[in-house]
């Protein structure tokens, strides 16, 4: 899928979107709703308006070690709905979103990091 030009960052030479849906990120002690938008050679998280904490996360795929499924939990604790992904960087960062579609936003991200599509 490439790009319209209505992406609320440019593209890259060469970078075409891959695809968006909304998202909440778990920034800290803020869950920031927003847009998580992947691309061929990132993940950009861009938080609405209204957000304590507004500005982009940007996660270059080549920093990517991991990417996997997690439960979105009630105080941190209580597992409430298996929707939420959890992207793991080589220097241990942690990001965790919450997406509807999690097998497919996995995959996508696994294979635009030119790796096999995990087991679910």
């Amino acid at each position: 899928m490439s790009a319209t030009g209505s992406l609320p960052f440019p593209l890259g030479q060469g970078e075409e979107l891959v695809r968006s849906s909304a998202a909440n990120m778990q920034r800290g002690a803020e869950t920031a709703g927003g847009k998580l938008y992947l691309t061929t050679q990132r993940l950009v998280f861009i938080a609405h308006s209204f957000n304590v904490q507004r500005g982009p996360s940007e996660i270059p795929l080549q920093l990517i070690r991991d990417v996997g499924g997690a439960w979105t939990k009630l105080l941190g604790v209580l597992p409430l709905v298996p929707n939420s992904i959890v992207v793991t960087l080589h220097d241990g960062t942690v990001h965790s979103f919450v997406v509807s579609g999690r097998s497919s936003w996995i995959t996508a991200i696994t294979q635009a990091r030119g790796g096999s599509t995990p087991a679910l």
